[in-house]
This record gives structure tokens, sequence and C-alpha cells, in this order.
């Protein structure tokens, strides 16, 4: 009796699969050719809200913040961007924080992942001025 060419077809896809999520869970943050995004820590001891809220929403919080600000004169510096910059400045070579242009910038590491463009920093600047870098 000989196997049906579609049976071989889906057990090749499912072992391609298994093969490929294999390489992806065993590739870690350290290894270049990590398929995820490496992700810098932040200088503090804890985020304004745990890791995965902030995940999932720091783009609501940034533009309720613009709004807030914006529109009511309200400054709230929980969820400002100046804050985010911050905590998450990532130094370069030369122990300065470097801008959005350098991929080794805190927001870029996972907007590069998703290609997502970042438009804060069109009038925003993309890393703390000198002295503000806070060690919550």
């Amino acid at each position: 009796m000989r196997p049906r060419r579609g049976f071989i077809g889906i057990l090749t896809l499912v072992l391609i699969s298994i093969s490929g999520l294999t390489g992806v869970v065993h590739a870690g943050p350290d290894n270049a050719n990590s398929l995820r995004p490496i992700i810098p820590k932040g200088l503090g001891d804890a985020c304004v809200e745990d890791t995965d809220f902030m995940r999932r929403n720091h783009m609501e919080l940034l533009k309720h913040q613009r709004d807030e600000t914006t529109l009511k004169g309200v400054r709230n510096k929980q969820y400002s961007l100046t804050e985010c910059l911050s905590c998450h400045a990532v130094n370069g070579s030369d122990a300065i924080p470097v801008t959005v242009s350098d991929p080794k910038h805190f927001c870029r590491s996972c907007h590069d992942y998703a290609a997502v463009n970042i438009d804060c920093f069109q009038c925003h600047a993309s890393r703390p001025e000198p002295g503000e870098l806070s060690a919550k």
C-alpha cells in the first residue's frame, strides 16, 4: 500500500514547522541570529505598569497622555515620554544615550522587529537631556 501524496505533504509541513519552532525557542537573547527582538532592561526596579501591560498598551498610554497634555493642559509625569526615556535610555560605547537613529535605541528594538514606524521623535527628543536619567 502506497501512502498518499497529500499525507506526505502534510507530514513534511508539520516536520518543517516543528524544526522551525525549535530554532525560535532555542534562540536566546544573546544570539545574534535570534528571531526575537533584544529588549534592553530599564534602569529602575519596576516600570509604571507591569511588563505585559506595557507591551500591549504603551501606545494607548502615550496617546492618552498626549491628548491630556495638548487638549487639556494636564501634564502627568507617570506616563510621559520623557519619563519613559529617563528609565529606558540605552548608552552607546561613549556612555551617552543613543538616539533613535541607532538600532540599539530601546524603542527601536521592538518597533524594528514589528516593522512599526516611530513618529514620536519627529517632534520629541529621542534621548534624555544630560542629568535627566533616573535611578528609580
